[in-house]
């Protein structure tokens, strides 16, 4: 099998898995064992290692020493202690974003934007996701702020597998609209309603996850059909 080959299905693999996580089939705590993986798409435990180690990157999932892969289990304590930090963080952010306005950083902000709308639009949940959670390390970086930049990237990575796996998509549209609102508060340089609305947003967003929600089956062979 060609190196191409492989990289193709270790991608099938990748995906498939994270379809399954973000559509609920595999439960928070769900052990992906490597032979039964191996079994179900028919290839090779060293590609379904690979597979595990993108996902291990991308904190789908949890490697642990001696006992394997498991379905990473975000808690809705760290959910609430994230989102807290983050609202204590970003709403001065908005203030500063506000004062210091400028053309170009408004519309690298509103092509964001117009990116994140048509992930939306499309369906593509983990491009969504993505972007969604961009929005807000991108205005510390069109702040030229670094530290502040590197800082909400930890926060917002801590809880993109708890977004990722429990936003509903119509929540996830909302976060979209949020965002446009937000934009257009801060060209209008209303500092006040700018601020008021990433508050809303982050409340909202944190609302809306669905942290309870139960999943039918941990069988992996059952959730990947």
């Amino acid at each position: 099998m060609s190196l191409t080959t492989d990289n193709s299905t270790t991608r099938v693999i990748v995906d498939a898995l994270t379809k399954a996580i973000v559509e609920h089939r595999l439960h928070p705590g769900t052990k992906l064992a490597e032979q039964k993986l191996a079994d179900h798409f028919g290839v090779s435990r060293t590609l379904v290692r690979q597979a595990l180690f993108q996902l291990a990157q991308k904190k789908l999932i949890r490697m642990e020493p001696a006992r394997g892969a498991f379905v990473a289990t975000p808690s809705s304590d760290e959910a609430r202690q994230v989102f807290a930090a983050r609202r204590m963080i970003e709403l001065e952010m908005t203030r500063t974003f506000v004062r210091e306005i400028t053309p170009a950083r408004l519309k690298a902000l509103k092509e964001h934007v117009a990116q994140e709308r048509a992930a939306v639009e499309r369906g593509d949940v983990a491009g969504r996701t993505e972007l969604l959670g961009d929005f807000h390390v991108y205005m510390a970086e069109l702040l030229g702020n670094q530290v502040l930049s590197q800082l909400l990237n930890e926060l917002i990575s801590r809880c993109a597998l708890i977004t990722l796996m429990y936003q509903t998509s119509r929540a996830a549209e909302h976060s979209a609209d949020e965002h446009a609102d937000i934009l257009k508060a801060m060209a209008a340089k209303d500092e006040a309603l700018a601020v008021r609305l990433m508050d809303e947003h982050l409340r909202h967003v944190e609302s809306n996850l669905t942290l309870d929600r139960k999943v039918p089956s941990n069988d992996i062979a059952m959730a990947l059909t």
